[in-house]
C-alpha cells in the first residue's frame, strides 16, 4: 500500500526544545482567521487510549521499554490517533495540524534507537497509509534546544522518560530529522528556531500561507 498524501495535513517536527507548541498555535490562528476548520493534535495522544499509551512511553516509573517496545506503542497510539482524529477531519474538509507524526519514529527509534528505517516505513505503509502535504521541521542544535527545556523542567515540569536521554541520543536524532528532510524536500520546509519565536512562528505562517494559497 502507498501512502496517501493529503492537501490539508501539516505535520511540526523537531528536537527537543525547538517550539513546536509556540508555532503550531500561530498557524492555527492563521487557518481560524481565514474561516477554516482546524484540527490541532500532538504524537503520541490525540486520543483517550492514545494519551494513555503516551503515559506508559513517557513514565519514568516503570523499567524502560526496549527499542522495538517503544515504536510499536508509537505505531499504536498513532494508528488509533489516524482513525479516530485525522482521517475523519480530512474526509470533511478540515485542515489538520499535528505536533509530530510519523518522521519522528524515524529520527527518535530509527537514528535514535538504531532501528531499521525498513521495518519502520513497513509500519508506516500497514498502520499509518497516510502523510502530511507538509512538514515542517524546526531545526535547534542540541545544547540549545536542552536548555531552552531545562528551563521548562525548572518551572514545575520534570523531564520525562525521553528528555532523559543523553546528548548522543539527541544528535542521532537531528541527524535523521535532516537525513530525512534532504530525502524529501517536496515535502519538508527547514525553519531556524534559534531565531526568536516571533520570526519563527513568521516563517512558518509563510510556508503554511503558500500551501493554503491564502
Amino acid at each position: 500500500m502507498t501512502l496517501q498524501t493529503h492537501a490539508r495535513f501539516v505535520t511540526l517536527e523537531g528536537g527537543e526544545g525547538a517550539g513546536k507548541s509556540t508555532v503550531l498555535s500561530a498557524l492555527r490562528e492563521f487557518l481560524l482567521a481565514r474561516r477554516f476548520e482546524v484540527v490541532s493534535t500532538r504524537e503520541p495522544g490525540g486520543t483517550p487510549l492514545a494519551e494513555q499509551i503516551r503515559g506508559l512511553l513517557l513514565d519514568t516509573h516503570h523499567e524502560p521499554p526496549a527499542a522495538e517496545t517503544e515504536l510499536l506503542l508509537m505505531f499504536a497510539a498513532r494508528a488509533q490517533h489516524v482513525r479516530e482524529v485525522i482521517l475523519p477531519a480530512l474526509k470533511r474538509g478540515a485542515w489538520v495540524i499535528s505536533d509530530r507524526f510519523t518522521d519522528s519514529s524515524y529520527a527518535y527509534q530509527g537514528a535514535g534507537r538504531g532501528l531499521q528505517a525498513g521495518f519502520i516505513a513497513e509500519l508506516e505503509r500497514r498502520v499509518v497509509g497516510i502523510a502530511p502535504a507538509m512538514t515542517l521541521l524546526l531545526d535547534i542544535g542540541v545544547a540549545n534546544g536542552r536548555e531552552r527545556t531545562r528551563g521548562r523542567n525548572l518551572a514545575g515540569n520534570g523531564p520525562d522518560r525521553i528528555e532523559r536521554e543523553h546528548d548522543h541520543f539527541f544528535e542521532r536524532v537531528r541527524e535523521g530529522f535532516l537525513a530525512r528532510a534532504q530525502a524529501e524536500p517536496q515535502r519538508f520546509r527547514i525553519v531556524d528556531a534559534t531565531q526568536s519565536v516571533d520570526e519563527v512562528a513568521a516563517q512558518a505562517v509563510a510556508h503554511l500561507r503558500a500551501l493554503a494559497g491564502a
